[in-house]
């Protein structure tokens, strides 16, 4: 199967998903409206984030923040945010990016409001789980993509941006 028909969403049920491309072939729209082209990640590492204003775990932001500015030579930080779990992103994409500005100093990629779950899953987030085998299950969990563009490690919410488990894995590339 074709990255195109796996981007689609044409895939067969009951058989396991064969992963081809990588997360280099996809382009995003930013909050501020710009098209991003994964491809100027190549050769870096990306920490992709589920994010979400009103979440026990928003202020996730402040330490993604800090992961942004001392290791961002090594990984690239990018946020989506969701409103798929208890309507904890309720808020424009202006609004977003107003919030993560005045209260965390976000200054990492953010990008419009998506879906990470569901019928209406983006199909990035379709992407994410065929290569690792994990969905998110709340707000701030993280994917880990090596810089092939093609491994991907998963992180539940409660693993915070800069534990140990993380940075270990940032790494090894």
């Amino acid at each position: 199967m074709g990255l195109a028909a796996f981007l689609s969403g044409k895939l067969s049920s009951g058989r396991k998903t064969q992963l081809e491309g990588s997360i280099y072939d996809f382009k995003m729209i930013s909050l501020e409206g710009e098209e991003i082209d994964f491809a100027r990640y190549k050769g870096k590492s990306l920490l992709i984030v589920n994010t979400a204003s009103k979440c026990g775990y928003t202020p996730q932001y402040a330490d993604l923040e800090k992961l942004h500015d001392i290791y961002g030579d090594q990984v690239v930080v990018l946020g989506f945010p969701a409103n798929d779990f208890l309507w904890q992103e309720p808020g424009s994409n202006e609004e977003i990016a107003t919030f993560c500005e005045r209260n965390y100093g976000v200054t990492f990629q953010m990008f419009e409001k998506i879906s990470v779950k569901g019928r209406n899953k983006h199909p990035l987030y379709k992407w994410l789980e065929a290569a690792s085998g994990e969905s998110p299950s709340w707000n701030f969990c993280k994917y880990l993509v090596s810089k092939d563009g093609k491994t991907v490690r998963f992180f539940p919410s409660k693993v915070k941006p800069l534990d140990k488990e993380i940075m270990d894995a940032i790494a090894k590339g």
